[in-house]
């Protein structure tokens, strides 16, 4: 008879391969159909609520590798939290105002100036709707589980007019104020510029050193003499002021050739070399404040330049005499106001000189910086002229540089509640640590915050002006606009004039005619965004401020976590979340960052085509993502093989649980075996280490740890030696039903463990185990340790053994490399061992040989006793040799016992009696 048909083989449907690009669509159909997110949150509803706020990403365009890296990463753990006895819902989020979606309707054709402001804003929200359709669809492709449906979307009437009232509490608490000030100005988006829209990059700029003669000295300076500035934008000099100087540094009078120059003391010898002066002497020394109001002439200009006292001076580069104009400089400008000098900025809206810049009317500003330098030549004025590279601010959308300029901006004073920031960051949870301390040297140095911004595609700043000049926020204005644009959205702004968009019978004294104006401008993005806490988590039945985590990559630190953290204290007094977890930047292959010219991106749509969602998600599980992270073919390709075998060892499994059923079948744990309840030792600590794991947002020891489990623990030991128990003996002989009792419970908890990081094959998996009643791993609980008895000592044994099996195993293999055996089950394994080990090993009442994977063990005696044939090692001295006997056609052991029933004259006694009982 053919006896592979009394074989228990294993019998299950699910795939060897996962096919993933193709099956995680139908896994998602599947889940859409199901309402999988509304059944996970009515199956969780009345638990404590977690909250997980998502920072809105910018629609426009596709998904980048970042967008991937934080949304799977959101997911993670959000899936968790729904596992782990929490109500989690999460509601995904778009940024949709600012300047790239005005930038791409211009290059797409769209004719701003041929229609009307609130036009062109409708063409605006159109194309960011559809953005939001294509990265919702590649968010979803990437298995993010979600409010899909029900997004918070900036542009939407209800977030606006939230956002309106956060303006207007500010406003009352006298954080809002407008003023003339210098700001980062984008002559390339003709707007200002926030500290968080800033980016750096090297940029080659002029270096010169202008002498400026002194006009009157103050009895402490010759008239005739120098200060030495130095400046790397001479497009400034026609804006200067004031040099300013350190009151407490020391200044040298050196005299070159018969001139005398002023510099600090400790720049001398270094300027003077780079000025190549051969000979100088000084002539004394002072300290700055005895230089505060001398006067000397600008260089080009009939006009002063007076000496100011500046704690901002250094001397780690320049003269220590600082060139100083308070239209183009924050400390410029804060010590010009100091003295009460003006604020002359002599460049335009588009970057270009003014004529309070004579001589140079109609000059881009970085085109000026020639004619402006020859001048200062032709003039006598110049000492020195070179080039240098540094590192340069440029808006962070066009990537062109910016300009300090002074205009009249709406800020957030936020110096007036500094100290409440700073205190609101202690009580928050930073993940990694050092994310509270760069926050809070943030906060710390900030200026105030410039929310006003000239464009047209955001929500407007809802001022009012009346006849004589004074901006009008009231309680009664404020409350009328949120309504007006909950109503109807922000376009009303651009759609009506003041008149109609105040209450009606409005009044004020500044408008005696009753004639207001309304302002022009619109808010910072960050507003809007960092207006999320009262937009969303304060009105969403479903959510509540704060939020218990903020996930971001690290760049939201002057982005979205400082926006609205500030909105967030000055609104409430409070932090809007609870903790915060950054994440690092996705690079290629080589740690080199992805950019189109290097030719070098790798888009999560490529990814999901190619390899599937699941060995993404894996890869970020598998990194520490809290540092930049490297992502490529080949470490995909790495991956792909861990998820081949968790797959795998999911697959054995299933397959050797096509009989069992749960409910009859399972042995109690009690009345396992001990190598049986070993495993469930191994188990519960993989449970135990994944669940802390996930606590403290370190997935990658949740990769490792299930992987070293279902490689050391399953294939290369427990499901390795099952096989003899599984296939040969009877269905219901004890053994095998303890052993699937074992398995069933790994493959229950390994799918409850991966859910969150793999939940396209989870939910595969779940459909394959007998006995489970829910329809998706997604709506159940995360697994808890069994209670084992004397767990502790029972693990200690059997790794003492295991390392005796390793001795075992390596001289096997060294047998098998020398010809004498082929496979293990030719093999007999005799051990020489001490004491301590001869007396483990007659402890263990399971089948050593079956352990072994051997046909025949014996222990031979004490290990210095061993034959010079045996391999010695640490923990047994073994000798391999061939296994006496004839080998079994059914369980393939070699014993001379083959044949002993007449009727079964191939097999051995065990196999004949399991094939007796199935004839």
């Amino acid at each position: 008879m053919d006896y592979k048909d009394t074989l228990l083989m294993p019998k299950t449907d699910f795939p060897m391969r996962g096919n993933l690009p193709k099956r995680e669509p139908e896994i998602q159909a599947w889940w859409e159909e199901q309402d999988i997110y509304r059944k996970v949150q009515e199956r969780t509803a009345g638990r404590p609520l977690y909250i997980l706020h998502d920072g809105p990403p910018f629609a426009n365009g596709s998904l980048h590798m970042g967008h991937a890296l934080n949304k799977t990463l959101k997911d993670f753990i959000v899936r968790y939290k729904s596992m782990a006895g929490f109500c989690a819902p999460y509601v995904p989020g778009w940024d949709t105002h600012g300047l790239p979606i005005e930038q791409v309707l211009t290059n797409k054709g769209v004719k701003r100036k041929e229609m009307s402001v609130a036009e062109f804003r409708e063409k605006c929200a159109q194309y960011a709707l559809e953005q939001i359709d294509n990265q919702r669809k590649e968010f979803k492709r990437l298995g993010v589980r979600g409010d899909w449906e029900n997004p918070y979307i900036t542009l939407e009437p209800e977030y606006e007019a939230e956002q309106i009232k956060v303006f207007g509490e500010m406003a009352k608490k006298g954080y809002i104020y407008k003023g003339k000030k210098p700001v980062y100005w984008s002559p390339s988006s003709e707007s200002a510029l926030a500290e968080a829209e800033i980016e750096y990059k090297d940029k080659r700029s002029p270096s010169i050193y202008v002498a400026f003669p002194v006009k009157d000295g103050k009895q402490v300076l010759k008239e005739g003499t120098y200060l030495i500035v130095w400046t790397t934008t001479p497009w400034t000099i026609p804006a200067n002021l004031a040099i300013a100087v350190h009151p407490d540094l020391q200044y040298a009078v050196v005299e070159h050739e018969g001139k005398q120059y002023v510099l600090a003391k400790d720049l001398l010898e270094k300027v003077a070399s780079l000025l190549e002066w051969d000979r100088y002497e000084t002539v004394k020394t002072l300290k700055g404040n005895e230089l505060e109001h001398v006067t000397a002439t600008h260089p080009l200009y009939e006009r002063d330049s007076l000496v100011v006292l500046g704690e901002h001076v250094t001397v780690d580069a320049g003269t220590g005499c600082v060139h100083t104009a308070p239209g183009h400089g924050e400390d410029d400008f804060y010590i010009g106001q100091k003295y009460r000098l003006d604020v002359l900025c002599p460049v335009d809206d588009k970057g270009y000189m003014t004529d309070e810049a004579p001589g140079f009317e109609g000059l881009f500003y970085d085109k000026a910086n020639k004619p402006i330098t020859e001048k200062l030549d032709e003039a006598g004025a110049l000492l020195k002229l070179e080039f240098i590279t540094h590192s340069y601010p440029h808006d962070w959308r066009t990537k062109k540089p910016v300009i300090y300029r002074a205009t009249p901006q709406w800020f957030t004073s936020i110096k007036d509640f500094r100290s409440e920031l700073l205190e609101a960051i202690k009580e928050v949870k930073w993940t990694p640590k050092w994310g509270e301390t760069r926050l809070y040297n943030m906060v710390r140095d900030r200026g105030d915050w410039c929310i006003s911004r000239q464009r047209v595609w955001g929500v407007p700043i809802p001022v009012f002006y009346a006849e004589n000049g004074e901006p009008i926020i009231t309680d009664e204005t404020i409350t009328h606009v949120s309504e007006l644009f909950r109503k109807h959205g922000s376009n009303i702004w651009f759609e009506k004039e003041a008149s109609e968009l105040l209450p009606e019978g409005f009044t004020h004294p500044g408008s005696p005619n009753g004639i207001f104006t309304k302002e022009t401008d619109i808010m910072d993005v960050w507003f809007d965004s960092g207006s999320s806490h009262q937009s969303v988590l304060n009105v969403r039945e479903d959510l509540r401020r704060p939020a218990d985590l903020y996930l971001e990559g690290s760049d939201q630190y002057r982005g979205w976590f400082n926006s609205s953290l500030t909105t967030s204290v000055a609104v409430t007094g409070k932090a809007p979340y609870k903790g915060v977890l950054s994440h690092g930047f996705a690079l290629d292959g080589e740690g080199h960052k992805m950019s189109k010219s290097l030719g070098n991106v790798i888009v999560p749509a490529k990814i999901t085509s190619q390899f599937g969602a699941e060995i993404f998600r894996l890869w970020v599980a598998s990194v520490d993502y809290q540092s930049d992270v490297r992502i490529s073919d080949a470490i995909l390709k790495q991956v792909s093989e861990v998820y081949r075998k968790i797959r795998n060892t999911f697959r054995f499994m299933l397959g050797n649980l096509a009989d069992f059923d749960p409910k009859t079948h399972s042995v109690p744990t009690a009345k396992l075996r001990e190598v049986d309840q070993f495993l469930l030792v191994r188990l519960n600590n993989l449970i135990k280490e994944s669940l802390a794991a996930y606590e403290d947002f370190e997935f990658a020891d949740i990769y490792h740890a299930v992987n070293n489990f279902c490689t050391n623990d399953l294939s290369s030991f427990y499901m390795d030696f099952a096989k003899d128990v599984l296939y040969i003996e009877a269905a219901n002989h004890f053994e095998r039903r303890a052993m699937q009792t074992v398995m069933y419970k790994c493959v229950v908890t390994l799918a409850k463990l991966l859910s969150p990081l793999l939940p396209h094959t989870t939910d595969e998996v779940w459909s394959y185990i007998p006995g489970v009643e829910e329809i998706s791993v997604q709506l159940t609980d995360m697994p808890q340790p069994e209670e084992i008895a004397d767990s502790e000592n029972l693990e200690h044994k059997w790794n003492e053994f295991l390392r005796v099996r390793d001795d075992v195993l390596k001289a096997l293999e060294e047998a098998r490399n020398d010809k004498v055996i082929g496979k293990s089950l030719t093999a007999k394994v005799t051990l020489y061992v001490n004491d301590e080990v001869k007396t483990l090993l007659e402890s263990i009442s399971e089948d050593i040989k079956q352990l072994f994977i051997v046909s025949a063990f014996e222990v031979g005696g004490a290990y210095d006793d061993a034959p010079d044939s045996a391999l010695k090692l640490e923990r047994a001295a073994v000798v391999v040799e061939k296994a006496e006997g004839e080998t079994c056609a059914r369980c393939w052991v070699v014993t001379p016992t083959v044949g002993e029933d007449a009727d079964y004259p191939d097999i051995c006694p065990r196999c004949a009696n399991v094939v007796k009982q199935l004839t």
